[in-house]
């Protein structure tokens, strides 16, 4: 391997490394900091109204979304700098988007004494951030397909990017109540104040800054004929587009019912260790557990893709993670059994997530053949957009079970009710496997796009493509 190939590699990494950082600061970590401290007033009723209102503006701002990522990527696809068609989106994005975050992370210098005021900033601001993820998003994943049409080269390119997100995931899971502890005056009961919640915003994002520019300065786009598009895909045209992608269309199904699921176990883990087993701190051995595992199952995933094949590879680990919500439903308090459920809950995500990023990255390809159009930017939008909607979702869920369970403002594990916690448990646990077993069914019976279909389609399109573009 060249040194320029590994070079562009370890960039892409890095480029992802940081964004996944920002990525659980956004999905995970900032609906804790608005329930245990941005409302905490002690007028119970009005915090509960407030978070209740916040979780409800998120959730509408998001499902909106849904139809702005596409023309988002849409534009991507359209532009052409000096820098390449995505570098430029990666870097403005990430500094806007990430400045946003951590003004999201105050109060807005004592904007929530004025409850009205306070909410119309909080969606100026929360858009903006949003906008301008999308941007990087789409961006840096767009980057798999501009890189290289083979799909095991693409699965390595995915691997070394999976590697660099994962280690970010789990670093933030690691260092989150480390990092808002320290800078806390009060502890508040193992979640900090929002001192301690501001310096972990600025700390993540400041690292998500600087991983963006270190892809923007070492990662080179692929130049290639079937790159060049016969006419380019208007406005009017995006949804028509994605629509006749009847692959693309199903493998999106799928993995936003199986994000349900996942989002949901997620979000909820550091309530459990807080209310549930009572000791904050243990969530940092939780991430450490994670980031060796996770990292261990993506440098395997060349190896499994090329025995077991995407779809095999894909129910195994639908399966694992099902058997993992059993043995975590029944653990209790006991934090070793907990610890081994969630690590093994979260041992197949990263292969979920390549396996679904690499056939989402085939139907380029296989609309390209199909619908004569070739839309990288305005295709691998549909990835992160369900993420970004699964996340919105599943946080409005989290907001609203913590209100209703009593897990929010000053409460402790010992204010909890043995009631309270096992719809809490039922919620965490029960949901999430009906959900992974509907988005199981739904690949199985549904998505056909296998790696040898794609490599048909692309010898198809080399075949015709040029004669057909002059």
């Amino acid at each position: 391997m060249s040194g320029n190939k590994l070079l562009s590699r370890i960039s892409y990494a890095c480029g992802t490394f940081g964004h996944d950082i920002f990525f659980m600061m956004v999905n995970t970590y900032f609906i804790m900091f608005i329930t245990s401290n941005l409302f905490n007033s002690g007028d119970k009723a009005h915090d509960e109204y407030m978070i209740a209102t916040i979780m409800t503006v998120i959730l509408v701002i998001r499902i909106a979304e849904l139809f702005i990522d596409p023309f988002i990527g849409n534009t991507i696809d359209k532009t052409n700098t000096r820098w390449g068609r995505f570098k430029p989106w990666v870097i403005v994005g990430g500094l806007i988007a990430a400045i946003s975050l951590i003004i999201l992370f105050t109060d807005m210098g004592g904007l929530t004494s004025s409850p009205m005021l306070y909410l119309i900033v909080f969606a100026i601001l929360y858009i903006v951030m949003d906008v301008f993820y999308s941007a990087k998003d789409v961006a840096i994943w767009s980057m798999v397909p501009a890189m290289s049409f083979d799909s095991r080269e693409r699965e390595i390119t995915a691997t070394f990017a999976r590697i660099g997100s994962v280690f970010g995931a789990q670093l933030v899971t690691v260092m989150v109540i480390p990092i808002v502890l320290f800078f806390s005056a009060n502890k508040n009961g193992g979640v900090g104040d929002a001192q301690g919640w501001l310096a972990f915003a600025v700390i993540g994002g400041g690292i998500s800054i600087l991983g963006a520019i270190i892809l923007g300065l070492g990662t080179k786009e692929h130049a290639s004929a079937l790159r060049q598009n016969k006419k380019e895909t208007s406005f009017k045209e995006v949804f028509s587009i994605l629509g006749k992608n009847d692959q693309l269309m199903w493998i999106a199904i799928t993995f936003l019912i199986f994000c349900f699921g996942q989002d949901l176990v997620n979000a909820f883990q550091m309530y459990y260790f807080t209310y549930i087993l009572g000791d904050s701190t243990v969530l940092s051995s939780l991430g450490v557990i994670n980031v060796i595992i996770g990292l261990l199952a993506v440098a395997l995933f060349p190896t499994l893709t090329k025995n077991f094949k995407r779809r095999k590879l894909f129910v195994a680990s639908i399966a694992i993670m099902v058997i993992a919500l059993v043995i975590y439903a029944f653990a209790g308090q006991n934090t070793v059994m907990c610890l081994i459920a969630a690590g093994l809950f979260n041992l197949p995500q990263p292969l979920v997530f390549l396996v679904v990023l690499m056939t989402i990255t085939d139907t380029v390809e296989y609309g390209q053949l199909k619908i004569g159009h070739r839309d990288e930017s305005l295709i691998l939008s549909i990835r992160p957009l369900i993420n970004k909607l699964s996340g919105a979702v599943t946080s409005a869920i989290v907001g609203f079970t913590a209100v209703w369970v009593g897990m929010s403002g000053g409460a402790t594990a010992d204010s909890i009710t043995d009631a309270n916690k096992f719809t809490f448990e039922m919620i965490m646990f029960a949901t999430p496997i009906v959900f992974l077993i509907v988005a199981t069914l739904i690949y199985k019976t549904k998505v056909k796009l296998t790696e040898e279909k794609h490599a048909e389609i692309v010898r198809e399109l080399e075949r015709t493509w040029g004669k057909d573009n002059k």
